[in-house]
């Protein structure tokens, strides 16, 4: 592809030679997306890392982090009188105590430390509904796009979101235009005033009033996720380049975990290659692609490769005080009473992923309970994801923390009957060395037996039907809910992953919903139902 790319360019020099000579035009284009209210460095789970794993220089990202390597790279930038622009493909919101605590008022204060150049809509913007984006939108000091929702009829957002701006950078004009993923109204909380439309029949048209500007090097960012920008760039003429988010994906030219380069190139409907990028998700790299325009605005170059962000990036010093000090009332949220048990709930490592459990039933029930009006009827909760038991009495917002470590995201998706015996199968594959992928159940239940090989081991499955049990149908299909990291194929559940359909895997923290959960049952307790059975 390099070869190609190369190839292009040495043709345009070429024509450039034959008739008047234009200079080429390089842009250097900066990159984040789904920072999910990671404003501490992470671990290599991507949960908040602490001062320990600092010390050991096993932490990635973080705000601070990010700040300090793009000014580097600002610097760097203008010292050689290079071009740059640092974009953001949304999801700010979601995923950490620092937004359960600040909301966006954190994330806004962070995004201007960095100094965004433009910023889309991410769904997880609407968590809070359009009050949440709305404050959001006041407090930052860059403009945040989207073209594709029609928030006309919303009063809180009314005239605040344009579909794309226009930045004169070295003496050039970039179009920047936003789309987002056509189905927020599903994933998160925009309201029924928010109206989301085609991000194709969108693009399509800005391409058209953005060319009519005389603007020849369009950008899209978007918050689509890859397999969509890719479908985009693939029928939209007239976009250079896509920058996305959402799916939250890896390119790099030198992981093995990867899926796909970095940028991948499409072609678009005039034949010409379309470069586009994505830089995974949590502050844990920094997208640093360099697109070459010709004077006609043809891509002749795109290369580059995400930064990983890891110990060797030296925090911003005024910004990681900053985000210390905001950290420190978390702490308190820990201690937050958030409701009461009635009795202790059982979350024993040898309870939990050897046989049905008490802490099981807590979360699998609370999964199932939130996400039942999505036509969603069967919860399965890897019991390895469960860390600890709660004792009865108040229970605190650390004491849930403690159950639930990992900020996964509940996921949810469509199975067959014979895609659930198949990750049930999984999940008692491996008993015998106490491994976390037990399948904790609510919504059906199953019998089986160790004494049996890997693979063969279940022997009943029911499911509720017009209530009763009633045996599960290989071939009708199901909706369940799990957790973002089983849904990826964690703990060998690579079905999820490969046989998932009309998947989402980021919505709310699987904490927060067992927490609300609580709250919603005062002195909760849980008798075994049953749902599991061991037999000879």
């Amino acid at each position: 592809m390099k070869s190609l790319l190369t190839g292009v360019a040495a043709l345009a020099l070429s024509a450039g030679f034959a008739g008047a000579a234009h200079a080429d035009y390089t842009l250097n284009i900066l990159h984040l997306n789904d920072v999910h209210s990671r404003i501490e460095s992470i671990t290599k789970y991507d949960n908040t890392c602490d001062a320990k794993g600092e010390e050991e220089g096993k932490c990635f990202g973080g705000v601070a982090r990010v700040k300090s390597e793009v000014e580097k790279l600002r610097g760097e930038f203008a010292k050689e009188g290079a071009n740059s622009l640092l974009l953001h493909a949304g999801d700010e919101f979601q995923g950490s105590l620092f937004y359960s605590t600040y909301k966006g008022e954190a994330a806004a204060e962070f995004a201007n430390a960095i100094g965004y150049d433009v910023m889309a809509v991410g769904n997880h913007e609407f968590d809070d509904g359009p009050k949440g984006l709305a404050d959001f939108l006041a407090k930052v000091d860059f403009p945040i796009i989207s073209g594709n929702i029609d928030v006309s009829s919303e009063p809180l957002l009314q005239g605040k979101i344009k579909g794309y701006v226009v930045k004169e950078i070295g003496g050039e004009k970039i179009g920047i235009v936003s789309v987002l993923a056509e189905d927020t109204a599903e994933t998160s909380s925009p309201g029924d005033k928010v109206i989301f439309s085609s991000s194709e029949d969108y693009l399509k048209q800005a391409v058209q009033e953005l060319t009519d500007q005389g603007v020849n090097k369009i950008i899209a960012l978007t918050h689509e996720g890859l397999v969509k920008d890719m479908d985009l760039a693939s029928k939209v003429a007239g976009v250079d380049v896509i920058v996305g988010g959402h799916s939250h994906s890896l390119l790099s030219n030198t992981n093995d975990r990867a899926e796909g380069p970095y940028p991948v190139m499409v072609k678009n409907p005039d034949g010409k290659d379309v470069p586009v990028v994505t830089a995974y998700a949590y502050t844990k790299y920094l997208g640093d692609l360099t697109v070459t325009f010709d004077d006609d605005g043809n891509v002749v170059s795109a290369e580059g490769e995400p930064i990983l962000l890891d110990a060797s990036v030296t925090p911003d010093e005024a910004v990681l005080a900053r985000v210390k000090e905001l950290a420190a009332p978390i702490a308190d949220l820990k201690a937050k009473v958030i409701g009461s048990l009635g009795a202790d709930i059982d979350g024993a490592r040898e309870s939990c992923r050897q046989k049905e459990c008490a802490m099981g039933v807590l979360v699998a029930d609370a999964m199932l309970e939130r996400v039942k009006d999505q036509g969603v009827s069967i919860a399965i909760q890897n019991g390895g994801g469960l860390r600890a038991s709660i004792k009865g009495g108040e229970v605190t917002m650390g004491d849930v923390l403690t159950v639930l470590p990992f900020q996964n995201t509940l996921a949810t998706f469509e199975l067959t009957g014979a895609d659930v015996k198949a990750a049930l199968e999984n999940g008692l594959s491996q008993v015998e060395e106490t491994a976390g992928r037990f399948p904790q159940v609510a919504g059906l239940k199953y019998s089986w037996s160790r004494s049996k090989p890997a693979g063969e081991r279940l022997v009943s499955v029911e499911v509720m039907k017009d209530g009763a049990w009633t045996p599960i149908e290989d071939d009708a299909v199901y909706g369940v809910v799990s957790n973002n990291y089983m849904r990826a194929g964690g703990d060998g559940y690579k079905v999820f992953k490969t046989n998932g359909k009309n998947a989402y895997d980021y919505g709310p923290n699987l904490e927060d919903v067992v927490a609300n959960y609580i709250a919603d049952h005062p002195d909760f307790e849980v008798e075994l139902p049953g749902r599991i059975t061991e037999v000879e």
